[in-house]
């Protein structure tokens, strides 16, 4: 080859060479990739309501609510702690998005049950920017009717809420939530409405390994038990446990799902009509994860 070939074919391979460096240099040191946000909440209810935490496919949320009394009733009633009522529920995911639950509580021997799906899921790496989740249920009063004169159908027992969750988990501390819900009753007194509207506000802030800071409010727009009626607001801690989560809380509602806390509530905190409680909650693996071949 002559020099000036030669020369000329070093020249050219120098000018790609080059180029190439400029082009990787114009990279992002790593491409972004899409992660889904985890860990919004511990738990798939903040306290009473539902969160936008989902449980996993095949795993089974075994749950136990108490309310105890209100404190201000003094020593006489333990501060409340020789009343109590009890929900226990079990929540199962079929799919990752899609979790159903039934449960039964002691007030007005309730039995209830919803669905819920995950609609979109948090994500960075060019995702969502929220995740969003949509729950329906149903709930039916069994207590037995002592009144001969007045005949409770099934029907007149029932209820039903329907509800859009709406969260953002903005740090690995910081979780918000706006659940807007509307809440149906069969049957009501002549001063009240069948269709409730709410809007729930969740919060979660975690301050340690182990333990969050927990706030769940509910703004009841109409439907409120005439002037005795509160909107619902608990505040409570959660502590993590290995495969257990357990909260202690206090709130000024008694009730254990959403007809009974959204349409019910009558204590009021600036009155000291607040009431102990607690959630325990065991998740058990039912479906076992199929090992790579």
């Amino acid at each position: 080859m002559k020099p000036v070939s030669t020369l000329l074919v070093l020249l050219l391979l120098f000018q790609l060479t080059s180029a190439q460096d400029d082009i990787m240099k114009a990279l992002p040191d790593s491409v972004v990739k899409k992660e889904y946000i985890t860990g919004a909440f511990k738990s798939s209810r903040v306290i009473n309501g539902h969160s936008i935490e989902m449980i996993g496919a095949g795993v089974l949320d075994f749950r136990i609510l108490h309310r105890f009394g209100p404190v201000n009733q003094g020593v006489s009633q333990f501060f409340g702690l020789d009343q109590a009522s009890m929900r226990m529920g079990f929540d199962y995911g079929l799919t990752n998005n899609f979790t159903i639950g039934i449960g039964r509580t002691t007030t007005k021997k309730e039995l209830d049950g919803f669905l819920k799906y995950r609609l979109v899921r948090q994500s960075s790496g060019g995702g969502s920017p929220v995740a969003v989740v949509l729950v329906a249920g149903m709930s039916v009063q069994t207590y037995k009717n002592i009144d001969p004169a007045k005949e409770v159908s099934f029907n007149l027992r029932t209820g039903y809420y329907y509800q859009a969750i709406i969260g953002r988990k903005f740090s690995p501390r910081f979780t918000v939530q706006l659940s807007p819900t509307l809440v149906h009753r069969n049957e009501v007194s002549a001063a009240d409405v069948n269709d409730v509207y709410a809007a729930g506000i969740g919060a979660r802030y975690k301050f340690s390994k182990r333990m969050a800071l927990v706030v769940d409010y509910f703004y009841v727009a109409n439907g409120l038990p005439h002037s005795a009626g509160s909107n619902p607001l608990s505040v409570g801690v959660d502590i993590e446990t290995g495969g257990h989560v357990f909260q202690l809380h206090f709130s000024n509602t008694s009730g254990m799902n959403e007809r009974a806390f959204i349409t019910e509530t009558t204590n009021k905190w600036g009155k000291g009509d607040i009431q102990f409680g607690f959630n325990l909650s065991r998740v058990f693996n039912i479906k076992k994860k199929k090992l790579p071949a």
